[in-house]
C-alpha cells in the first residue's frame, strides 16, 4: 500500500481555503499513485479552532466541508480530521475525530481518547474523550487510527486517562498505525517527538505514519517535521520543517534514512519567520512598522519581519531623545541600509519638552525618575500607533522574554503592539539569533551586538544599572518558568538567594503587564500567555 502525507498550513474556520488545500493535496497523492492520503488533527477546520466549536454553524460547516472533500475524490481513501458531533446527552457535545472517506462515503470515524489538557491545550473544554475501540479496514489491510496520542508522555498526562488507546488497539493486531497530529513547535521538542514515535514503533513492533501540520495560529507555531518509522524505530522518511509537503511512502519500504535535526537556534528563526508571515497572512494585514532604537532587539525584529514579510512592506521609525547616544542612530540606519527598507527620523525631544512643561506644576522639584522615563517610550508608542492608524502598518513590538518576565518595559509605551515577535526569546538568545544571521555576512551591524544594552532613557543607562547581568538573569529564568522551580530549589542549584528573592518578586509583581501584552509568539515549552496562567494577585513566592 502507498501511502501519502499531506503536511499543509491551515487558516482556523476558513472552510473554503482549507478545503481547497485538502483537495488539492488529494489530487497531487492520486497523481503520486497513493492508496490513501492522510492529513493532521482538525484539518477540516484549522487546529486550535478553542471557542469557534461552540458555534453550530461552524460545526454544520464542518460536516458540509467533510461531504464536500468525500464526493471530491472517490478512488482514494482520505483520513483526516474534524469536530464530530457528541449524539449522546451525556458529556460534552463534540468528540475531536478522525473521519476516513472512501468512494464518495464516510466509511469510518476514529474519535480521540486521550485529551491534553495543559500548558496551551484545553480540549477537555470542548470534547468528550472516546471510550470504543475498533480499527479501520481497507484494501486488506488492518489499520490503527490514533489522534496526536502518540505523542502523549511529551506533555503532562491527565491521571484521569487511565486507558492507552494504542494498548487497546494492537490486541486487534492492526498492520501499521495511522496518526494525525497537531504538535506544536517548540525549540526543545522536535528531537523528542522522533524519539517518542520511534519508541512507540518498537513497542508495538508496527510502522508509525504521522502527520504534523504547519504554519502559525497567532501564539503557536507549527513546525511539520512528520514522518514514517519503521516497526524497529528507524526513521523511514522526514518530511521538512516549516514547510508544506506531500510525500509518498510505499509501505513495504524498510530503508532508513539518515535525519538531522536542527539546530535550536536555526529553527527558532525559521519559527518566527513563519510566525510573523502567517500572523500577516492569516489576519489580512501587509505591512509593518517597528521603532528602531538602535538596539539589539529592535534590530533582531527589523530583520525577522524583512524576511517575513518582504522589505517593501516593513517601514521603522527612529525616534531619538536627548538621551540616545549618535551612534544608536547611526546603527540603525545602517541596519536599514544594509537591508534595503524605508525608515523615518523623528526626534522626540519637542514632544517630550511639552509634556514636561503641562506636567511641571504637578511633578515640581521631584527629581527625575522612572515617570520622565516612561513619558518617553509612550511618545514613541504614540506616535508609532499614529503611523498605524494613518497608514495600515501593525505594529511588531520587540520586547524580549527576559525583560518582559521582570517586568522592564513601559505599558503603554515599548510595549505597545499587535504582535509580540520576541516576547518568548531570552536576551541571551537574541544575541544568538543575531549572530547565526551573520554567519555568511554582516547584516545586523557588529556594533549593535557589541554595545553594553540600554533603554537610553536617562544620562548613561545601562540595562545593568537595573538588572541582573543578562546571562545569570536567563539562566535562573529558565528554571523559574519553563521548568517551575521554586525559591528551595533554585537555591540548591546554586543561584544567590538574595538574587531569587530579587528576580522572583520582579517575575511575579508584573504579571499585571503580561496580561496585557501583545500576542506571543511561542517557541519554548512555557512562554508567557495562554500557556502559562498565573494569577496577578497572588502572594505565593512574592
Amino acid at each position: 500500500m502507498k501511502i501519502a502525507l499531506a503536511q499543509l498550513n491551515y487558516h482556523i474556520g476558513n472552510f473554503e481555503q482549507n478545503s481547497f488545500k485538502i483537495k488539492a493535496a488529494i489530487d497531487t497523492a492520486k497523481l503520486q499513485g497513493a492508496d490513501l492520503v492522510l492529513f493532521s488533527e482538525l484539518a477540516i477546520c484549522g487546529y486550535p479552532p478553542r471557542d469557534f466549536l461552540e458555534f453550530d454553524d461552524f460545526i454544520k460547516t464542518c460536516e458540509a466541508t467533510i461531504q464536500s472533500i468525500a464526493a471530491h475524490q472517490p478512488g482514494i481513501g482520505v483520513l483526516l480530521g474534524a469536530p464530530l458531533r457528541n449524539p449522546v446527552k451525556e458529556g460534552k457535545d463534540l468528540y475531536n475525530a478522525a473521519f476516513f472517506l472512501y468512494e464518495g462515503k464516510i466509511q469510518h470515524i476514529t474519535r480521540k481518547t486521550l485529551l491534553p489538557t495543559y500548558d496551551v491545550f484545553d480540549e477537555n473544554r470542548y470534547f468528550e474523550p472516546n471510550k470504543h475501540f475498533d480499527i479501520l479496514h481497507f484494501k486488506n489491510k488492518k489499520i490503527a487510527v490514533t489522534i496526536c496520542e502518540d505523542l502523549w508522555n511529551l506533555g503532562n498526562q491527565n491521571p484521569l486517562y487511565t486507558i492507552c488507546p494504542m494498548d487497546e488497539l494492537i490486541k486487534q493486531a492492526p498492520e501499521f498505525i495511522l496518526n494525525l497530529s497537531a504538535s506544536p513547535y517548540d525549540y526543545q521538542h522536535a528531537a523528542a517527538r522522533k524519539t517518542v514515535l520511534q519508541a512507540n514503533a518498537q513497542a508495538y513492533q508496527i510502522p508509525i505514519f504521522y502527520c504534523n501540520q504547519i504554519g502559525a495560529q497567532t501564539e503557536l507555531i507549527f513546525d511539520g517535521g512528520s514522518l514514517v518509522v519503521a516497526g524497529n524505530g528507524t526513521v523511514v522518511a522526514e518530511l521538512p520543517y516549516f514547510e508544506e509537503a506531500i510525500q509518498l511512502v510505499d509501505l513495504n519500504q524498510t530503508l532508513a534514512i539518515e535525519t538531522e535535526t536542527d539546530a535550536p537556534i536555526k529553527s527558532i528563526h525559521e519559527a518566527l519567520i513563519l510566525g510573523i508571515r502567517d500572523y500577516f497572512k492569516k489576519m489580512g494585514f501587509s505591512k509593518a512598522i517597528l521603532g528602531l532604537s538602535g538596539g539589539v532587539d529592535s534590530a533582531l525584529v527589523l530583520y525577522l519581519a524583512v524576511q517575513a514579510l518582504g522589505k517593501e512592506n516593513v517601514h521603522s521609525l527612529l525616534l531619538p531623545s536627548d538621551f540616545s547616544t549618535s551612534h544608536s542612530i547611526s546603527d540603525a540606519q545602517q541596519l536599514c541600509e544594509n537591508l534595503q527598507c524605508s525608515f523615518d527620523t523623528i526626534p522626540i525631544k519637542a514632544n517630550y519638552e511639552a509634556l514636561l512643561t503641562t506636567l511641571q506644576p504637578y511633578f515640581k522639584d521631584l527629581p527625575f525618575n522612572v515617570a520622565e522615563e516612561n513619558l518617553q517610550a509612550r511618545i514613541r508608542g504614540i506616535l508609532l500607533m499614529g503611523f498605524c492608524n494613518k497608514f495600515g502598518y501593525i505594529l511588531l513590538n520587540t520586547t524580549n522574554k527576559s525583560e518582559a518576565a521582570v517586568g522592564y518595559g513601559t505599558l503603554y509605551g515599548d510595549m505597545c503592539g499587535g504582535l509580540a515577535v520576541l516576547g518568548d526569546v531570552y536576551k541571551t538568545q537574541v544575541y544568538e539569533l543575531c549572530k547565526y544571521i551573520n554567519r555568511t555576512q554582516e547584516i545586523i551591524p557588529n556594533s549593535i551586538l557589541t554595545k553594553a544594552p540600554s533603554a537610553e532613557l536617562r544620562p548613561d543607562q545601562k540595562d545593568s544599572d537595573s538588572l541582573p547581568d543578562y546571562d545569570l538573569l536567563d539562566r535562573l529564568l529558565f528554571q523559574y518558568i519553563e521548568h517551575c522551580k521554586g525559591p528551595k530549589e533554585l537555591a540548591e542549584m546554586g543561584f544567590d538567594s538574595a538574587l531569587i528573592t530579587r528576580v522572583l518578586k520582579m517575575v511575579n509583581s508584573n504579571e499585571w503587564k503580561r496580561h496585557q501584552a501583545p500576542p506571543i509568539l511561542r517557541i519554548s515549552t512555557k512562554a508567557f500567555g495562554v500557556g502559562r496562567r498565573m494569577p496577578i494577585v497572588g502572594k505565593y513566592l512574592n
